[in-house]
């Protein structure tokens, strides 16, 4: 049997920053992670303002960014052929000004390999959570296969961190409100030229939609469709699907031989949901576990991470005494839950004014009415680059 303060389920960007929290403030945790390694293909690899304000926090800002990285401070589209500004990110007032496109496999061995420097923190791999264990009302630990052997982590408190499939979440049995969404998504690559625009740009169009991420050397691409037509697409062909996407972006046009079969796009099912209560006596969800968001914005990584800050500023000191109690875990809730809600309200508002009326669209695709505005007052980008890099209510480190 392993013991703990704390045990963390999923190693993903909230799991580690919170164990890693946790540990600096002298709390013993063990933080479970199910794969072998970090590598996963087109996971969110935007890191935003308000996470590397929190790294500044931390002391460890100017060693981050000595990774591979690059900047994205502007946001754009096009409604047919008609380009917009969307959104600004360069007058923020934070130490870092713009988004740090960095595979998320770096972030996450980043924060590991600081974490390990710490005595309290252990992290363990090939440790996949298979059942909470409950004694008198209250969760008392994991059962979890680690590298194939049954294990028991006993600890004070239970985190899931474990994303929208969560094993805490289902073995919590609390009530999940589905807010929906109207589309899907296909992840694919292709290379880029250097002398392209390296702007975050949508393309909307009367039918489809396509968003586009500087990665550098190459452009990870979003297509969106309607929800659930995933299987059509398929049916459809990739020769269909190169077809549409020259339309989106007829630069593209000549390098989409690089899309030799479907198999090349691979698909996010989006949802929108959340807990309605995130806690149990001796359990607590944060992060996609808690609330799932859409990729509207990038923003759900950055908002996981402000729900790891604010847990460890709370719990820190109680788990260190050995006092947590439900009273810290429903203050965790009530920190965290506007901020939830409130980009959740924003991404469903975007979801359908600006995303469902392209994917049904028939006809010519007119300039939504919130983007026009966006055009004639500028400020009005400065405060949608604030909502996408810093979000609502962000989190600072407790010194």
């Amino acid at each position: 049997m392993i013991r703990a303060q704390c045990c963390i389920v999923g190693g993903g960007p909230a799991g580690m920053m919170l164990g890693f929290l946790l540990a600096r403030a002298r709390v013993t945790v063990v933080v479970l992670e199910k794969h072998g390694d970090f590598l996963r293909d087109f996971r969110g690899d935007t890191v935003h303002p308000s996470t590397l304000t929190v790294m500044h926090e931390l002391g460890l800002l100017d060693e981050f960014l000595k990774l591979p990285h690059h900047k994205l401070s502007h946001f754009a589209g096009f409604f047919g052929d008609k380009r917009v500004e969307i959104a600004d990110l360069t007058h923020l007032p934070v130490p870092a000004p713009y988004i740090a496109m960095m595979p998320q496999w770096d972030f996450l061995d980043f924060l590991a390999s600081h974490g390990r420097g710490l005595a309290g923190f252990t992290l363990l791999m090939r440790a996949e959570a298979q059942g909470l264990i409950e004694e008198g009302g209250r969760t008392v630990g994991v059962r979890a296969a680690v590298d194939g052997r049954d294990e028991e982590i006993r600890a004070d408190l239970v985190v899931g961190a474990d994303g929208r499939h969560s094993t805490v979440r289902e073995a919590m049995g609390l009530e999940v409100l589905d807010i929906g969404a109207p589309m899907d998504v296909l992840w694919f690559r292709l290379s880029r030229k250097p002398d392209e625009s390296g702007e975050v740009m949508g393309r909307f169009d009367a039918g489809s939609a396509l968003v586009t991420l500087d990665r550098g050397d190459y452009w990870q691409c979003a297509y969106l469709i309607p929800k659930g037509a995933a299987e059509r697409v398929r049916a459809d062909g990739i020769d269909r699907l190169r077809a549409t996407i020259a339309r989106l972006v007829p630069a593209f046009a000549e390098r989409l031989r690089e899309l030799r079969t479907m198999d090349d796009l691979k698909l996010l099912t989006v949802g929108v949901d959340r807990l309605e209560k995130w806690w149990k006596p001796g359990v607590l969800c944060i992060g996609d576990a808690a609330h799932t968001m859409s990729p509207v914005g990038g923003v759900g990584i950055n908002i996981a991470i402000q729900d790891a800050v604010a847990a460890a500023n709370i719990l820190a000191a109680p788990l260190r005494e050995g006092r947590v109690s439900d009273s810290d875990l429903a203050a965790v809730q009530a920190r965290r839950l506007f901020p939830a809600r409130a980009t959740q309200a924003v991404q469903v508002f975007l979801q359908d004014r600006i995303i469902a009326p392209s994917l049904v669209g028939k006809g010519p695709l007119e300039v939504p009415f919130v983007v026009r505005l966006m055009q004639w007052l500028p400020i009005l980008r400065r405060l949608t680059g604030r909502l996408i890099a810093i979000g609502v209510r962000p989190e600072h480190v407790a010194t």
